[in-house]
């Protein structure tokens, strides 16, 4: 028999969330003004770049009730993404004829996945409080689920930005509810990064440029996913063999040992992009990309920009036979994007840095 305690709303609303298969649920409040003033001053540096909608939304994502009119409380998930027997990440990364591909985008499309099992728990909520309103989130829209994932002690934000557990590292996904009920909130947790500073002295491209700051525009996953032009070329030797996102400041986080592996099959490795060579996925046609990549959050970038990502890390792959004439086979390319790295990374080959 339950207790008082166990028979509660809130902790009903949990159980369900792990019976649906999240690792961790929690319940926020709405109040986030103190991120409020962060992000005004983020966006006022320029450091979204191309991304337009945060600029667009303004405080707005800063203000839970006025983005959902009638949100009360924030029921808010976390969802682990790394799946067993993926080959070690620092080997790929060591490896210049291997791509690397984030280890999030793996599997299949994370938007998927959340948005299925947070509506799943919003049904069976409604099924056994009655009807409410609500709207599902899954990284789709102006949310700072960061904070408030933090707010319901779900963790803490690092200094690299993303959230961080004390069981769990930070591979996971948040996922969130905004919800017309009101609902007793999680009391948040202390932060545990102490002097740590080694997501900072890791980022390849500097995007780090302080505790809590980062300047997307440097980002390799800002410029590989959301960036639309040319990468800067000061930026490309950075980039090494990463083609889409970077996971180094979450791979030398000392709390990622305490990382664990998804319960989830949809996150299992597709098209063994754990292991692909850069030659191998250069190769493919736009035809295959799509074929390929159904279901996938890489997708979304299509052909082209993986074509571009793919031709910097070429670029700075050890200079081979192959290495050349893969990119040769694109120097006629057209889409003037694709033409104008595959000459950048042909040149850098012109004198051999390097031989394999």
């Amino acid at each position: 028999m339950e207790t008082v305690s166990e028979s509660s709303v809130e902790a009903r609303v949990k159980r369900w969330g792990r019976e649906l298969g999240f690792d961790a649920v929690a319940i926020a409040g709405t109040d986030l003004a103190r991120d409020e003033a962060r992000l005004i001053e983020w966006l006022g540096r320029g450091w979204h770049g191309e991304m337009d909608y945060m600029a667009r939304h303004g405080a707005r994502r800063a203000r839970p009730a006025e983005l959902v009119p009638g949100t009360v409380s924030i029921v808010t998930a976390r969802l682990n993404y790394t799946s067993p027997g993926t080959r070690d990440a620092w080997e790929t990364l060591d490896d210049p004829a291997s791509a690397f591909v984030s280890r999030y985008a793996l599997g299949r499309d994370y938007h998927k996945v959340l948005r299925a099992k947070l509506q799943a728990l919003a049904d069976r909520m409604t099924a056994e409080l009655g009807a409410f309103h609500y709207r599902v989130f899954t990284d789709s829209a102006p949310v700072m689920e960061v904070s408030l994932a933090s707010m319901g002690g779900l963790g803490w934000r690092g200094k690299h930005t993303l959230l961080l557990s004390r069981d769990a590292g930070s591979m996971f996904f948040l996922g969130e509810l905004f919800v017309s009920l009101d609902l007793a909130r999680d009391a948040p947790v202390t932060a545990h990064c102490g002097s740590c500073e080694k997501c900072i002295e890791v980022c390849p491209t500097r995007a780090i440029v302080a505790p809590y700051q980062l300047d997307a525009r440097r980002c390799v996953s800002y410029l590989t996913i959301e960036h639309h032009g040319p990468i800067p070329e000061e930026l490309r030797p950075l980039m090494g063999n990463r083609i889409y996102g970077c996971d180094d400041c979450q791979l030398v986080c000392p709390w990622n040992k305490y990382a664990r592996a998804a319960n989830d099959p949809d996150f299992a490795v597709r098209n063994a992009l754990d292991r692909a060579s850069l030659v191998e996925l250069f190769a493919w046609t736009e035809e295959e990309f799509m074929r390929r990549f159904e279901g996938s959050a890489i997708r979304r970038i299509g052909h082209e920009r993986w074509l571009r990502n793919i031709a910097v890390a070429l670029g700075n792959a050890a200079t081979s036979a192959e290495v050349v004439a893969a990119l040769q086979s694109r120097a006629g390319h057209p889409s003037a994007l694709v033409r104008e790295h595959v000459s950048w990374a042909l040149a850098r080959h012109a004198t051999p840095r390097r031989t394999s």
